[in-house]
C-alpha cells in the first residue's frame, strides 16, 4: 500500500514520533501499533482482509499535552490523508451548520490534493519542457514552411545562401540558443505577453436549510461558464510558473488520480476528532436546547461504524478509516459519550500532564524546538540567538508554575512565556540593535518576565 513502509515498524514510528513530541510515551505506542495494524491488514489474506477494522482511539488528556501533534506526525509518516475537525463544529441534521459527512468529504479532498502532488512531481520534467516550448514560441516563433509555388522563391533562396543557410535553418540555430538560455534562466527577467486565462466567478449553492452539500452540481455549474482568457504582460519566470501549473493539468489523468484518492483516503486515511466531550451530555450544562449533542453522536456513529458517503469525486467506505478523538475530559467522562460510540473506540489512551523535566526536554530536544525556530528566524537576519542550560531552566520553570497557578494549557504556555522573552530582541533587529550575537540566560529570562508577573492582573492575561 502506498504510504506505509513494511519498514515502519512500531518501534520505529515511535522514534520518529520521539524527534518531534516529549513523553506520552503510552499514546505513541498506542498509534504506532494502529498504523502498523493497517500495513498488517492490507498484506493479509484476501478472505479475512476485508473483515479486520481498525481500532479506533480514544485520546484523553488536557490541552497542549501532545494529542493532535501525535495524529498529525503519525498522518505524515505514512503519507496518507488526514484531516482535524472539531466535534463541536457539528451539528444534528436538521440544523444550520456542518454535518458530519462533511469531515469524509473534505478527507477525499486532501486525498485527491495528495496524489495530485504526487503524480505533478512524476511529469514535473515534461511540463517544465513544454512550459518552456511555449514560452520559446512566444520568443522566437518558428518559420513557417513556404509553398513551394511561391514567385519570391528564387530571390530569398540567393538571400540565404549570402547568410550561410536557408530561413528555417538559421531560425532553428536561433531558437538553440534561447532554449539553452531558457533552460539556465538566464531569460527569466525579460517580460513577454501570454494568452492566461480569466479568474471566473464561482457559483455557490447551498443546501436544504442553509446546510453544506450540493458540491458535484456546484461543480458542474461552474465548469458550464465559459472560460475568458485575456493577455496579461509577464516575465519569463512568472509564465513558466503559470505554464507548468497548465501543461500539468493537461498531462495528469484525474480519473486515474481520483480512483487512487478515494482508495488511499478509504484505507489509510484518518480523521482526528477533536473536543469529543464538547458533545458528550455531561458538557452540555447551561448551554440551551437548540443543539443536541447526543443527536451529534448518533449522527457520528454510522460514519465511524462503516458507512458509504457520497463525495463530488465518488462513493466512499468508512470502514478502514482510522479515527482517533480526542478530549480534556475536565467536565464530561468518557462513559458520558453514547455507548454505541463508546464501544467505537476501543483502545482508550490517558495523557498525562506535562512536569516541569518535559518543559525542559520540550525547549532542547525535539527538531522543532521552540529555540531552534527563534534561532533561526533571527539567523535569518544574520544574527545569532544562544540559549543556555539554566535560560532553559528558568523558562520551563515559569511556564509549569504558571499552568499551576492559572489555566492550565501546556506546552502552548512556552509559546507565550517565549515571546514575551524576545519580543523587545525581535522588534529592535536590523534597525535598532547592531549586535550580532544575543546570548540569552537564566538572569535575562527572569528580569523580562519579573516585570510582567509583578503586576497580578496583567499576568494573568499576558502568561
Amino acid at each position: 500500500m502506498q504510504g506505509i513502509s513494511e519498514y515502519l515498524t512500531p518501534f520505529k514510528i515511535v522514534e520518529e514520533l520521539d524527534k518531534y513530541i516529549i513523553g506520552q510515551g503510552e499514546a505513541k505506542k498506542s498509534v504506532a501499533i494502529a498504523l502498523r495494524n493497517r500495513w498488517r491488514r492490507m498484506n493479509s489474506a484476501d478472505d479475512i482482509k476485508g473483515e479486520i477494522i481498525p481500532n479506533n482511539i480514544l485520546m484523553i488528556g488536557p490541552t497542549g499535552v501532545g494529542k493532535t501533534e501525535i495524529a498529525r506526525r503519525l498522518a505524515h509518516l505514512a503519507d496518507a490523508p488526514f484531516i482535524k475537525v472539531e466535534a463541536s463544529k457539528f451539528t444534528e441534521v436538521g440544523y444550520v451548520g456542518r454535518d458530519v459527512e462533511s469531515m469524509v468529504r473534505d478527507l477525499v479532498e486532501q486525498s485527491v490534493n495528495l496524489v495530485k502532488a504526487e503524480k505533478k512531481k512524476e511529469i514535473e520534467v515534461k511540463a517544465r519542457e513544454n512550459a518552456n516550448a511555449i514560452i520559446l514560441d512566444v520568443l522566437i516563433p518558428p518559420v513557417r514552411k513556404k509553398s513551394p509555388d511561391s514567385t519570391s522563391q528564387p530571390a530569398l533562396e540567393d538571400a540565404e545562401k549570402k547568410e550561410g543557410g536557408n530561413e528555417e535553418e538559421l531560425n532553428e540555430r536561433t531558437r538553440e540558443r534561447f532554449r539553452e538560455k531558457l533552460r539556465n534562466g538566464e531569460l527569466d527577467d525579460r517580460k513577454i505577453e501570454l494568452e492566461v486565462n480569466a479568474p471566473t466567478s464561482q457559483v455557490h449553492i447551498m443546501g436544504p436549510g442553509g446546510m453544506e452539500g450540493f458540491d458535484g452540481l456546484q461543480d458542474m455549474l461552474s465548469g458550464m461558464i465559459p472560460k475568458k482568457t485575456k493577455r496579461r504582460s509577464l516575465t519569463v519566470a512568472e509564465a513558466r510558473e503559470y505554464l507548468i501549473e497548465e501543461e500539468s493539468a493537461k498531462l495528469i489523468d484525474m480519473d486515474a488520480v481520483t480512483r487512487e484518492a478515494l482508495e488511499r483516503a478509504s484505507n489509510s486515511g484518518m480523521i482526528f476528532i477533536d473536543e469529543i466531550d464538547k458533545i458528550a451530555s455531561g458538557a452540555g450544562k447551561g448551554s440551551g436546547p437548540d443543539v443536541s449533542r447526543e443527536g451529534v453522536q448518533r449522527d457520528l456513529l454510522p460514519i465511524v461504524e462503516g458507512s458509504t458517503v457520497n463525495t463530488k469525486h465518488g462513493a466512499i467506505k468508512t470502514d478502514h478509516i482510522l479515527f482517533i478523538a480526542a478530549g480534556a475530559f475536565h467536565v464530561a467522562k468518557p462513559s458520558d459519550l453514547i455507548p454505541e460510540l463508546q464501544g467505537r473506540f476501543p483502545i482508550r489512551v490517558e495523557l498525562s500532564s506535562l512536569t516541569k523535566d518535559d518543559f525542559v526536554k520540550i525547549l532542547s530536544q525535539p527538531k522543532n524546538a521552540l529555540t531552534k525556530q527563534y534561532a533561526a528566524m533571527l539567523a535569518a537576519e544574520g544574527v545569532t540567538l544562544t540559549f543556555t542550560d539554566d535560560a532553559i531552566e528558568a523558562i520551563a520553570d515559569i511556564a509549569f508554575n504558571v499552568n499551576q497557578e492559572l489555566e492550565n494549557i501546556g506546552a502552548r504556555r512556552l509559546h507565550t512565556i517565549m515571546s514575551n522573552i524576545l519580543n523587545d530582541i525581535l522588534f529592535d533587529v536590523p534597525d535598532r540593535i547592531d549586535e550580532k550575537d544575543f546570548v540569552i540566560n537564566g538572569e535575562f529570562v527572569r528580569t523580562k518576565i519579573q516585570r510582567i508577573s509583578g503586576k497580578k492582573d496583567l499576568s494573568h492575561y499576558i502568561l
